[in-house]
C-alpha cells in the first residue's frame, strides 16, 4: 500500500503534466493542499510569467490552507522575478508541511526555499515521488547544468532503417497508432526540429494533431536560404525561427522577417553548422525541450555531437532495401559507435516503438 505522500505527491504530478510543453523556460510544476486527509486545492503552473503550481493551488484552498499540507512537485522558488517568492506566498498562507519531489536544479537556488521555510518552522519532507519528479522536469534540468536544450530524437524507419524510399516518399511508413504518439510528442515539446530538405520535400506544418492550446516553435535550419518561402513553416503564420549561417543575403533575412520569420544566426565551420553553439543560442532563447523528426542527416549530426539525450526509435515491419533513405547518414567506427541503453520497447499497432538514453561513460 503506498504511503499517503506519495498519493499527494502523485496527485500533484498529474497536476503538472497538464503544463508539460507550455511552460517554457520554466519547468512544470504541480501542487496540491491537503487538510485532515482531504484535497482542498489544486494548482500547476501553466505558462512562464504566470503564477507558478504553489501559488494556484494555495488560492484554491482559501483560507482552509491554514495549518494545512502543501504537496509540490519541485521546490519552491525563494527569490522574486517575474512572479513573487513562492515560499512567501506559503509562510503567509499559514502553511504547516510541505512535502517537495525534487530540489531546485539550478546551483544558484538548490536547497534555499527548503531553508527557508525550515527556519520560519514549516515541516519540510524532500523526496517525495523523487523519480518521478526529476523525470518531469529532466529538460529544465539539463538546460540548468549545460546551458543547452534537452534534445528528443525520433526516426521512424523500416526494418533495414530507411525512412524513404528512393524517390524520396515517406508517407506511411509508420501506422496511425504510431502517427498519434508523434503529435503526443510534438505537444510535450516546446519546439520541433527538421533539416532542410524534410522542409523542402515534405512540406509539413509540424503542429501537432489535434494542437489542444500547444504551438511549438518550429526550429528550421536553412544555413544557405534554400527553402522556398511557400512552404508552411513560413507561411503559416505560426511561431517558427530559422537558423541562418553568415552568408545568407540581406534580402533572404529582410523576406523571412518580413513573414515574421524569427533569425538566429549559427557558427559555421568547414560548411557545417555547429550545433553546440546552435543549441546555446536558443537556450538563450528560451527553448527548453526540442523534439528533432530528422532527416537523416541532421540525425547523424546530432548524435556525432553528442547532443541527444532521448532517443524515440519507431520501427515498420518494411523493407526498402539500399536504395532506400537512410536513416541516419555519416556513420562510425564499430568502436566509437554511439551505445544507448534502453528504457522501454511497446507495439503500437504494427510497429515496434523503442525508447532509449544514452549510455553512461564506461557503461
Amino acid at each position: 500500500m503506498k504511503a499517503k505522500a506519495d498519493l499527494w505527491m502523485e496527485l500533484a504530478l498529474a497536476e503538472a503534466r497538464k503544463g508539460v510543453g507550455a511552460t517554457a523556460p520554466n519547468p512544470p510544476v504541480g501542487a496540491v493542499v491537503v487538510k485532515r486527509g482531504q484535497v482542498i486545492g489544486t494548482g500547476y503552473h501553466r505558462r512562464a510569467g504566470g503564477p507558478h503550481a504553489e501559488v494556484y493551488a494555495l488560492r484554491d484552498a482559501g483560507e482552509e490552507a491554514e495549518h494545512a499540507t502543501l504537496a509540490v512537485t519541485l521546490e519552491p522558488c525563494s527569490t522574486s522575478g517575474r512572479t513573487p517568492a513562492c515560499t512567501d506566498a506559503i509562510l503567509k498562507a499559514g502553511i504547516r508541511k510541505v512535502m517537495v519531489g525534487c530540489v531546485d536544479p539550478n546551483p544558484a537556488h538548490a536547497g534555499r526555499g527548503l531553508e527557508i521555510l525550515r527556519n520560519a518552522g514549516v515541516e519540510v519532507i524532500e523526496g517525495v515521488c523523487e523519480k518521478e519528479s526529476q523525470h518531469l522536469i529532466r529538460a529544465f534540468r539539463h538546460v540548468q547544468l549545460t546551458g543547452r536544450p534537452y534534445l528528443t530524437l525520433k526516426m521512424a524507419c523500416t526494418l533495414d532503417g530507411r525512412i524513404a524510399d528512393a524517390a524520396g516518399r515517406s508517407k506511411w511508413i509508420t501506422g496511425p497508432e504510431s502517427r498519434e504518439k508523434v503529435q503526443q510528442l510534438r505537444r510535450e515539446c516546446d519546439a520541433v526540429l527538421v533539416g532542410t530538405e524534410t522542409v523542402r520535400k515534405d512540406d509539413p506544418s509540424l503542429l501537432p494533431r489535434p494542437q489542444r492550446g500547444r504551438k511549438p516553435l518550429r526550429i528550421i535550419p536553412d544555413r544557405q536560404g534554400r527553402i522556398p518561402l511557400t512552404r508552411k513553416v513560413f507561411s503559416d503564420g505560426n511561431p517558427t525561427l530559422c537558423l541562418i549561417g553568415p552568408e545568407i543575403s540581406d534580402r533572404r533575412r529582410a523576406s523571412l522577417l518580413g513573414k515574421g520569420v524569427e533569425l538566429l544566426e549559427a557558427p559555421i565551420s568547414r560548411g557545417r553548422m555547429q550545433w553546440t553553439s546552435a543549441l546555446e543560442g536558443l537556450a538563450n532563447r528560451g527553448v527548453q525541450h526540442i523534439l528533432c523528426e530528422g532527416g537523416g542527416q541532421l540525425a547523424s549530426a546530432l548524435l556525432h555531437a553528442q547532443l541527444v539525450q532521448e532517443l524515440h526509435w519507431v520501427l515498420a515491419p518494411k523493407f526498402l532495401g539500399q536504395d532506400g533513405r537512410p536513416s541516419v547518414g555519416k556513420g562510425w567506427t564499430l568502436e566509437k559507435a554511439p551505445g544507448f541503453t534502453l528504457l522501454s520497447s511497446e507495439q503500437k499497432g504494427d510497429d515496434l516503438w523503442i525508447t532509449a538514453v544514452p549510455r553512461s561513460p564506461g557503461s
